[in-house]
């Protein structure tokens, strides 16, 4: 077994969970139309779905909740977290939101119109929602490397400029609104992106005049992989990085309950006045006015105070070991995961353990399925349920060339005992995977179907 690092916290409160039967389990499976997004949290034992929302807050953030302003214009919290933006992501302009979605929904609808493209590293879900929400088209442009699962590459959330380039000059810069990059590349493994490739992509976006934005829900974690392993970067602080980071962007998306550390929150920032002022507007009409955005005042000041905390050096050392010892004890243990781990999540390369299954039965989602019948885990498939759809223009269903399951580990909840616990259960499972079978979609939604969808196995009618 991989060692493991000892937490850089005390636990001070704990929430009771309880392991519920194996046929309660199932039951509850059937219940939930076999989407593990219907399951009731009380019935689930390990819970990693998401790092979204789910992360404990330290004494300082819940200190800091007690302070909270909550005047519906100008609250001294709205100012607070406004000197931490400033100092760590320095766009000239921001406004808060409930959460990424919003953000990305606000942005979306301001640029992108029917038929346009936005391209980027990865699109995770929402983003490319609300993309073909507006009609837009959402393009990954990734390195090839990243659908390589067992190919270790220090920086595998990489762009290919190559790629880009030829991109933008095959379907022309004015119809590119904007262009993204996800960082850390959460579609593809959780893996980072180095300031070397930022700034190429950057360099890029800005020779053809197209804005940059960058998806940065786990921005810290990037930039302590940059410090790990770029040259030139050692001796840098991750704000630093972070700083020179953001210094290369128009602007920027976020959900803050991912390196936010938050429960709910989120912001987009931008350069661009004119931008902004059709963003606050916007913001007015749907979320709530700008100096609060949809929160409450308290939630602006644990947003304030997990910026910074997720930028320290000890928690973002003991981030990336925990997942680490995920990961490679569960390589083994003979799992294929993405390699190597990233820092907020492992995740389970669904088609290497269940061959027999066939893409368009999902393997992805009967390993989502198989890990909590088998030891109450919920993790979340990415792949074919996720990322799959069919194309407007030739009505083709197009499959994603990874099937996975993610298990995002929620940030200082989880302890050494859990993580040998979802070891034990994944070993089991791939134990016993050849008796696995597929599962059919009975009902979806046009899009982000994952959350809402129902499935059956594939021998139910045959």
């Amino acid at each position: 077994m991989s060692q493991y690092k000892p937490e850089p916290f005390r636990i001070k409160m704990v929430e009771p969970i309880r392991l519920i039967s194996r046929e309660e389990r199932k039951k509850a499976l059937v219940e939930a139309g076999f989407n593990v997004f219907g399951l009731r949290s009380e019935d689930v034992y390990i819970d990693l779905m998401t790092d979204s929302g789910t992360s404990a807050m330290s004494q300082a953030q819940w200190a800091a909740m007690m302070m909270g302003d909550e005047s519906y214009a100008g609250a001294r919290s709205y100012y607070r977290l406004k000197a931490v933006m400033d100092e760590i992501f320095g766009f000239k302009f921001f406004v808060p939101t409930h959460q990424g979605r919003a953000a990305e929904n606000i942005l979306a609808a301001l640029l992108v119109r029917p038929g346009q493209y936005v391209p980027s590293n990865m699109h995770f879900d929402t983003t490319e929602g609300n993309i073909r929400a507006r009609g837009g088209r959402p393009v990954n442009l990734i390195i090839d490397e990243a659908y390589d699962p067992a190919t270790r590459v220090d920086f595998k959330g990489n762009m290919d400029i190559a790629k880009l380039r030829n991109f933008i000059q095959e379907k022309g810069a004015d119809n590119i609104p904007l262009g993204m990059i996800t960082i850390t590349n959460n579609a593809g493994g959780g893996q980072p992106v180095s300031m070397e490739n930022l700034r190429q992509v950057a360099d890029t976006y800005r020779e053809f005049g197209i804005p940059f934005f960058i998806d940065a829900c786990r921005f810290a974690e990037n930039a302590y992989f940059i410090k790990l392993r770029e040259p030139g970067f050692e001796n840098d602080s991750p704000l630093e990085i972070a700083q020179k980071i953001f210094s290369l962007a128009d602007g920027a998306t976020m959900s803050a309950k991912k390196d936010g550390i938050v429960n709910i929150g989120g912001f987009l920032a931008l350069n661009d006045e004119t931008l902004f002022q059709s963003v606050r507007n916007e913001l007015i009409m749907r979320e709530g006015f700008p100096t609060y955005g949809g929160l409450a005042g308290r939630d602006l000041d644990a947003m304030a105070v997990g910026f910074k905390e997720a930028l320290e050096v000890p928690y973002l050392e003991y981030r990336l070991a925990q997942t680490a010892y995920l990961g490679e004890n569960l390589l083994e243990n003979g799992i294929q995961i993405i390699e190597p781990p990233g820092a907020h999540a492992i995740y389970l390369d669904a088609m290497k353990l269940l061959p027999q299954i066939p893409q368009k039965e999902l393997p992805g989602q009967a390993l989502s399925l198989a890990l909590y019948l088998e030891g109450g885990i919920r993790a979340v498939e990415l792949g074919t349920v996720a990322f799959g759809y069919v194309d407007p223009e030739t009505g083709k269903e197009i499959l994603p060339k990874l099937d996975l399951v993610r298990m995002a580990i929620p940030r200082r909840v989880y302890t050494q005992s859990h993580m040998d616990y979802v070891v034990e259960v994944a070993a089991r499972i791939a134990s016993q995977a050849e008796s696995m079978k597929g599962y059919r979609i009975v009902y979806q939604p046009k899009l982000l179907r994952h959350f809402t969808a129902r499935f059956e196995p594939v021998n139910e009618r045959g």
